[in-house]
């Protein structure tokens, strides 16, 4: 096992009580590298409903204005002199940012002090987000620029998935990128029977009956309006089935009325947001095959907690998600189309041994667990350290001022 005796300070836009992927990435890190030893210091922005004392690091929280209702998040302050006050005694040796906005900002800022490399993991698909939340292509335009900008200053940036580095060149970024996959802190299990139970009795849920699953956020750009036209098609041919979706966003209502003006009420039903491990763990179980036809996701970790629970999934052919997943024998691979899923779907039906085979597959070939993927990072974070000391990086600088006043123009024009 990799031995790792130095101090290194994570930086994050979203943490809890905010619990997204990002959030969990930045979370397990900490957790893992705390217990192998490694000296670990959490960045974050104040939260005021934050109790960081479950926490086994320290978290510093430095100053920034509430914007959960605008964008989501809280946005930090940087370059605030009482933040950079914050860092004076940590003994970070490298930062590891993972969110190219203001946590990157941060990061410069305390690489120019401190003389210390910047690794970034780019965790989604920004540009997606980007253009949905800001109306003007030439504005989204600057926006997508200024987030390949800002990526470019980190000494060496990490994606979750080739599709993810792949995404960011087309954007324009010119750099190198090293794929550096996120793990699951599902354990691998089936649930007890009783939980199963308990955690699915106030649904219509018959035995025999298969039972599709999708958890993440409730957006249409997850391929949700895809799950709900094939279902329909499904209805429409006369086959039973059940549906259950578990998360929450902010579309959940649109979807829901899409579900139930497609006829879907009856069979199809939302659960909201599942935080308990265990509990999502028991849905996990008792399900007979995750969808996840998304083309946002660069890594779908649901896909490898899913495959925690021997659930195999059904994804789009040469999407992110799919990375790693042959057709057939760990996952089912399907064209981005409702056609394509609802035939996916009424083929497993018919032979539901399919679904047990491909479940017992993805246990075995694709889940990774935070444990092995924080050992691999470890490794590489020795490297880091030793090429920027010898000087082998290209130090890309953004002049932090001119940052600051794009991005407070962007929340204006949300």
């Amino acid at each position: 096992m990799t031995k790792l005796m130095k101090d290194i300070c994570i930086l994050s836009d979203s943490f809890p009580p905010l619990i997204d992927g990002v959030a969990s990435a930045a979370m397990n890190y900490a957790k893992i590298l705390n217990n192998r030893g490694v000296g670990v210091t959490m960045a974050v922005p104040k939260n005021r409903k934050a109790d960081d004392s479950v926490f086994n690091f320290p978290v510093i929280r430095y100053p920034g204005i509430d914007m959960t209702k605008q964008i989501g998040y809280v946005v930090g302050n940087p370059v605030a002199a009482a933040t950079l006050k914050l860092f004076n005694n940590t003994k970070a040796e490298l930062l590891h940012s993972h969110c190219p906005t203001m946590s990157q900002v941060l990061a410069m800022e305390l690489r120019s002090t401190r003389n210390i490399p910047i690794v970034m993991t780019y965790h989604t698909k920004y540009d997606i987000e980007i253009k949905k939340a800001i109306r003007g292509r030439m504005l989204s335009s600057m926006a997508i620029k200024g987030l390949v900008d800002i990526v470019s200053t980190c000494d060496e940036l990490w994606v979750v998935s080739k599709g993810a580095g792949e995404s960011l060149r087309s954007l324009g970024y010119k750099g190198d990128y090293i794929v550096m996959e996120n793990g699951v802190d599902m354990r691998k299990h089936i649930a007890e029977p009783s939980l199963i139970t308990s955690t699915t009795s106030g649904y219509d849920l018959p035995q025999g009956v298969p039972m599709f699953l999708f958890v993440g956020r409730l957006q249409w750009y997850k391929g949700i309006r895809i799950i709900l036209d094939a279902l329909s098609d499904l209805k429409a041919r006369g086959t039973d089935f059940r549906m259950v979706f578990v998360g929450k966003g902010q579309e959940e209502k649109e979807i829901k009325a899409y579900a139930k003006k497609a006829g879907l009420d009856d069979r199809c039903f939302f659960t909201g947001a599942v935080y308990d491990r265990e509990v999502l763990a028991a849905w996990y179980s008792r399900a007979d095959l995750f969808l996840f036809p998304s083309t946002f996701d660069t890594n779908g970790l649901v896909v490898r907690e899913a495959a925690a629970c021997s659930l195999g999934s059904v994804l789009v052919r040469n999407s992110c998600a799919s990375e790693g997943i042959t057709d057939g024998v760990d996952g089912l691979l399907i064209d981005e189309n409702a056609t394509s899923l609802a035939s996916c779907l009424a083929r497993v039906i018919e032979h539901p041994e399919i679904m047990r085979t491909i479940g017992r597959n993805a246990s075995d070939n694709i889940y990774i667990s935070w444990d092995d993927a924080v050992e691999r990072a470890m490794a590489r974070y020795e490297v880091v350290i030793d090429n920027y000391k010898s000087g082998k990086y290209r130090r890309h600088t953004l002049p932090v001022e001119s940052f600051l006043a794009f991005h407070a123009k962007l929340f204006g024009a949300r």
